[in-house]
Parts: structure tokens; sequence; C-alpha cells
């Protein structure tokens, strides 16, 4: 009987070698030498960093933040937390493109107009018996408009947010509620100084306007009513402050979820 052939493992033959492929060894530049940087103490500069958040800032910033940070932690009476809610922004432009348009003259412009005042009535002695009209203008003047407001003479009081000591007109919106005035909180003592030539105004005050302008103030005072106005006695209610910081709220629901409760991220700020 014939034998049978035994089987062996046969390796297949190497590929051959791909022309113009090069070795893995990278060939360096003698020109360029590896030169690694040590951090260490008293050798390289280390490259710059944002040192942001280890600049001692001025203590007017400082006092300024922690403030605001107070305001959010303790519990705020409604009487000073109903100044947190403003007029929204499109509103608020509308009423300060109308408060431009009354801006108080300059003591240049009413010496002008007097001057001119005086040298018509001297041309013309009948002028002195007509009376001569007065512009309309933007009141402003705590003093001033609370007298408006009490003589319900002001049509729209305008409050800033943001007066301090607030005390000076904590009780404005009261006490136009009480005499029927129509009154808003906007943004910014310093935008308001801005329409009567001051560097801040805590309140103004619009009382007349020109016919062409009674359509654009009849607006405004509805909003007025809708937003602040028909809100009080709801906003009486309503305390503000109270959230926790970042920290303190994870802390909280860590807490909560190894006792096994669920908590949501808003009622854990709250305190």
């Amino acid at each position: 009987m014939a034998r049978k052939a035994k089987k062996t493992a046969k390796t297949p033959a190497r590929a051959p070698a791909a022309a113009g492929v090069k070795s893995g060894k990278v060939v360096k530049n003698p020109l360029f030498e590896a030169r690694p940087r040590n951090f260490g103490i008293g050798q390289d500069i280390q490259p710059t960093t944002d040192l942001t958040r280890f600049v001692k800032w001025p203590e007017y910033v400082r006092l300024q933040r922690q403030k605001v940070i107070l305001n959010q932690r303790l519990k705020v009476p409604p009487a000073i937390a109903q100044f947190s809610h403003t007029l929204d922004k499109n509103t608020a432009t509308q009423l300060f493109k109308l408060l431009n348009k009354y801006r108080p003259e300059t003591k240049q412009e009413k010496k002008a107009r007097l001057d001119a005042v005086a040298a018509a009535t001297a041309a013309d002695k009948a002028a002195k018996d007509k009376e001569t009209k007065k512009p309309l203008f933007v009141k402003y003047g705590l003093n001033h408009i609370v007298a408006l407001v009490e003589a319900k003479k002001a049509n729209l009081v305008v409050i800033a947010d943001d007066v301090d000591p607030i005390e000076l007109v904590i009780f404005l919106p009261a006490l136009c509620r009480k005499m029927g005035v129509p009154y808003v909180i906007v943004k910014s003592k310093a935008r308001l100084g801005t329409v009567v030539h001051k560097k801040t105004a805590a309140v103004l005050a619009v009382q007349d306007v020109k016919s062409e302008d009674q359509k654009e103030l009849a607006t405004l005072v509805s909003a007025a009513k809708a937003n602040f106005t028909d809100k009080y006695e709801d906003a009486r209610k309503h305390w503000g402050g109270g959230l926790r910081g970042n920290k303190s709220a994870a802390k909280l629901r860590a807490r909560a979820k190894a006792a096994g409760k669920a908590i949501s991220a808003d009622a854990a700020k709250a305190l």
C-alpha cells in the first residue's frame, strides 16, 4: 500500500518591498535641537495664565458684588422686592423715546428763550398782556414729583430700580396707587439722569404732552396699569431673595439623594 504524504504547514512568501517606502526611523534635523523646559523653582519662566480669579479687586467693586449676593441670599420684604420687577425692554424703549422728546432745556437754551421773549415784548407792547406758554418738559426732583402726585397732576411716574438708599422711593408705588396715578419701575437711575441732563435721577414724571404724542402716552399708561398698578396687591404678598448658592444647593441635592429623595435644582436653591 502506498504511504500517505505528510501534511506540512506552508508559510506564504513575503510580499515584495514597496518601492520608495521609508523605514519607521525619523531622521532629525541637526539644526533644531530639542530643549525640553523645566518649570521648577528658579528654572524656566511659566507660561502666562488668566489670573482674574486671584486679582484683589478695589473695595467698591467687592462691596457691589457682595451686596448683589446678599440680596439673593437674604429674605427681602415685598416693599423692596417689588423694585426687582422692572418694565420689559420693548416698552422701556418706547418710554425713553417719549421722554427724550420732552427733555428739559439747558441753561443756555433757557437764557436764549427768555431773551427772545423779552425782545419780542419790548418790540410789541401789546405782547405784555398775552401769556407766554411755558414749553412742555419732563418733571424731575423727588419733592416736586411727590407734590404733583398728591395733587393728581402727573400722568405717568417713572421710578428707577437702583436708588440708594431705597427708602427715598419705597413709598412712591403705594402713593401713586392711592392717588390713582400710573407708575412704572425701570432699570438704571443713570439712564433716567441722561434724560434730564444729570448724572442720576431717582424719579421722573410726565405731566402734559403735545396732541401728537397723546396716543403714545395712552399706550404707555395702559401698559403701566397692566404691569404695575393692577399687580400691586399681588406684589405685596411675595417676598424676594432667599436663594442658595450653587455649592450649597449641590450639597443639599447630594444629601437628599443619599436619603433616597429626589429634589429639583430650583427647589434646592430656594431657602
